[in-house]
């Protein structure tokens, strides 16, 4: 419905309750419509929701993305109707037929907010917790950019709309303490405090004080009444002005106005029925029949929805206005390009690693890669939960970033493995950075539901995951990661490298960073490892995903297949099957997902013919793709244990004897 919000109406007469019950109703009969979808959320925040965009939210309906608009994050995503409505409402790229789609096929309406699939949407929500946990690095990411371009071209609020599940979960308390620490002033959580959750009250599993949590956080909190419009607008407006980040407690009613459902977990995730839908509008006196929402309350909406042009020109002539340098460096949408100066600095260092071939562990050459690059990529924002010193993840030009001294690119994240990645997607998100962080890759665990996230979202994020096998030893079975790599590996549009040598090491940061829709993870090794690699200035062969690295004239008897570590010894086992006259060919994979796309006939010129083993120091899972169902697999059966990493090599069988043995039935079997 196309109207022009100056043609001439009655606006004076539109009051906040028209324009919430605006924003409730259309919510319910999307999901009458649908028979499916949570109205509680929707029906008790509309209050809360209306004041925010009409009073205080700063976007511009026509330009969803422009760089300095406010961030709202529906944290609560099982209440995405709420977002649709109000993005639908304001003018946005969300039509009436979308609404009436709620959760169809092909609709942009899905059941929860998908970033990328519906214009106006900042981040994908739904997994409780991780809106409020990527809020914060977008809210982190305005302060950088502040303390890099100024306030005439950063200066926007982060707000969040979070319900009781969210704060339960535990990843909460690792975004608001990070938040607290770094003094997040432009961050506003909106608590929907309704004290309901699926299984009914939430007495039933907490009794935490959520205002004394959060204070103690380092937080300014607060309660208000959530139905009543002023106290929420003078608590934004005092909030504002905070200089901690801060949780407003919103009391609210779920499935408000439903009197057979209200203020109870009957509201909170299945349509309200035809009787309690028509009692809703009785109580609430919204006399209109589905979907219509009268035109001088859409009139209203949609100048809500362009209140924002003049925020949003008055920035681009400041832009316009900045010095070439200044707009340079200012990056507008996620655009992050990698410079000239970034390709002459890898390919200096790869020459040198290619002529000096180093022994050293696969997380000693990242570090001198990001000692190499980190100055000549203004956006790369690095990081570590705890483990700089281990993961080697801090360059030497890097400064760290601190509460009120924002202008630094190293994040201390504290040992809140899921509270970074979570941040980090909230980073790039944001727009202007390319975020890296390091843990252990055992931890990986703790990371992995943000990873996911990040691949759904075709985010660029780099997770850097050291002491990535048995190698790292002495620690044993609880830091040794053996079925971490196939986890990683499932997830769709995720890049998994495992480098086996410092050259391999420098492709594969290039690959991540080259990723603009993808996130990676660098699986990198404690132990040395010797760099077989001497092609100075050839191509990228880790961006094949797999390669040959020894050919043996006159064909081959066998093919040996290996990743990261494993590659050494691999090339170890070929030279002793050379001594029986056995030709052992060896192919490098650093990375499945990208041998997975290229041409089937590279793919076939590199497994070849022959019988093959494959060589991980990780359980085999899905390997019997790459070797197939006659192949052999010289890995890990199970965890690891506490022992110098040769010693452990060589008690779980990862050595060139066994390789060798192996490769010796491979080729029997075959001959059966």
């Amino acid at each position: 419905m196309n109207i022009s919000v100056h043609a001439e109406a009655d606006l004076t007469a539109v009051t906040h309750n028209d324009l919430a019950n605006a924003v409730r109703f259309l919510a319910v009969d999307a999901i009458e419509t649908s028979q499916s979808g949570h109205p509680g959320l929707p029906m008790g925040m509309a209050d809360v929701a209306t004041v925010l965009f009409s009073r205080f939210l700063k976007f511009d309906s026509a330009h969803p993305n422009w760089p300095d608009r406010d961030r709202f994050v529906l944290s609560a995503g099982h209440g995405s109707m709420l977002l649709y409505a109000l993005l639908h409402l304001t003018g946005g790229d969300v039509s009436l037929d979308d609404i009436k789609a709620f959760r169809q096929w092909g609709s942009k309406t899905p059941g929860h907010p998908e970033y990328g699939h519906t214009p106006g949407v900042e981040t994908t929500t739904g997994p409780l917790g991780q809106g409020i946990a990527t809020a914060v690095g977008m809210a982190l990411a305005e302060r950088m950019a502040n303390a890099r371009h100024g306030d005439g071209l950063v200066d926007h609020y982060t707000y969040v709309i979070a319900g009781d599940g969210c704060l339960m979960e535990g990843i909460s308390q690792e975004a608001i303490s990070l938040a607290g620490h770094l003094g997040l002033g432009r961050l506003i959580v909106l608590f929907d405090d309704n004290g309901i959750s699926i299984d009914g009250p939430t007495s039933l599993a907490t009794s935490d004080d959520q205002l004394a949590r959060f204070a103690a956080s380092g937080w300014s909190a607060r309660r208000v009444d959530g139905h009543d419009p002023e106290a929420v607008a003078q608590a934004i407006a005092e909030e504002r002005e905070t200089a901690k980040p801060s949780l407003i407690a919103c009391r609210t009613t779920i499935g408000y106005g439903a009197p057979g459902r209200q203020g109870t977990e009957k509201a909170h995730g299945a349509p309200l029925g035809t009787e309690q839908t028509a009692a809703a509008r009785r109580t609430l006196g919204w006399d209109y029949q589905p979907f219509v929402v009268p035109i001088p309350v859409l009139k209203a909406w949609r100048m809500i929805g362009q209140r924002g042009q003049v925020d949003r020109l008055a920035w681009l002539d400041r832009y316009e206005g900045a010095t070439p340098e200044q707009r340079d460096l200012f990056v507008e949408g996620k655009a992050v390009t990698l410079p000239a100066a970034y390709a002459l600095a890898a390919a200096k260092l790869r020459e040198r690693f290619a002529s000096e071939r180093p022994k050293l562990a696969t997380r000693q050459a990242s570090q001198q890669v990001l000692d190499a690059i980190a100055g000549t990529i203004p956006g790369l924002v690095g990081g570590s939960a705890d483990l700089t010193h281990s993961n080697l993840t801090h360059a030497k030009a890097q400064a760290p970033v601190k509460s009120g001294a924002f202008a630094g690119d190293y994040i201390h994240y504290g040992i809140r493995e899921h509270g970074m990645a979570a941040a980090m997607n909230g980073l790039a998100l944001h727009g202007g950075f390319i975020p890296y962080g390091g843990t252990f890759l055992a931890f990986s665990d703790y990371s992995r539901p943000a990873i996911r996230l990040a691949a759904l979202m075709r985010l660029r994020v780099i997770h850097v995951m050291t002491h990535d096998s048995i190698g790292l030893g002495e620690d044993g079975p609880t830091h040794q990661p053996v079925e971490h790599l196939a986890a990683l590996r499932v997830i769709p549009n995720l890049l998994v490298f495992r480098p086996a040598d410092a050259v391999e090491t420098l492709e594969a940061w290039d690959c991540a960073l080259m990723a603009e829709h993808r996130p990676s993870v660098l699986c990198l090794s404690r132990q040395a490892l010797p760099t077989f690699r001497s092609d100075a200035r050839g191509k990228n062969r880790v961006a094949r995903g797999a390669y040959l690295v020894v050919s043996p004239d006159g064909g081959r008897d066998v093919t040996l297949i290996a990743t990261g570590s494993e590659v050494s010894i691999a090339m170890e086992a070929a030279r002793l099957l050379a001594t029986e006259h056995i030709r052992a060919a060896v192919v490098s994979a650093p990375c499945f997902a990208l041998f997975e796309q290229q041409p089937e006939d590279y793919r076939a010129s590199v497994l070849g013919t022959a019988p093959r083993v494959g060589i991980e120091a990780a359980v085999q899972s899905d390997w019997s793709r790459w070797i197939g169902m006659d192949g052999e697999f010289v890995g890990m059966r199970g965890f690891g244990a506490s022992a110098p990493a040769p010693v452990l090599y060589r008690e779980f069988g990862i050595t060139p004897q066994s390789i060798a043995k192996a490769a010796r039935r491979a080729i029997a079997r075959k001959s059966q």
